[in-house]
């Protein structure tokens, strides 16, 4: 088993806004507004999506999107760990949430 890597939560939130920010201006369709953090409760890490996202969009452009904000994240030096193996990013739906991000990684423990 992988030792567990320390990283910093703060420094997660602010990669994951950048990650977001960057991710709208390749799809200008997909409106969303940078998150204030990250969700961890659920089976993906990520930002929650409104309930319209799906409005103007289809699948396959929430997928592209997922992707880049998950390509985004792990680009920092010290989230490259959560790089999933086919470098694709995630899209949860349940319970009335829409979650986008990447899969949970079990050898992160956040600061």
């Amino acid at each position: 088993m992988a030792q567990a890597k320390s990283v910093s939560l703060d420094h997660f939130n602010s990669t994951v806004k950048s990650a977001v920010k960057s991710a709208v201006q390749k799809h200008p369709k997909l409106k969303l507004e940078v998150p204030t953090g990250a969700v961890f409760g659920y089976l993906i890490w990520g930002i929650p999506a409104p309930p319209t996202f799906f409005q103007n969009v289809n699948f396959a452009e929430a997928q592209a999107f997922a992707d880049d904000l998950a390509a985004n994240i792990v680009v920092e030096p010290e989230f490259s760990a959560m790089k999933t193996p086919a470098g694709k990013g995630a899209i949860y739906s349940g319970g009335g949430h829409l979650i986008l991000g990447i899969p949970p990684v079990q050898e992160i423990t956040f600061e």
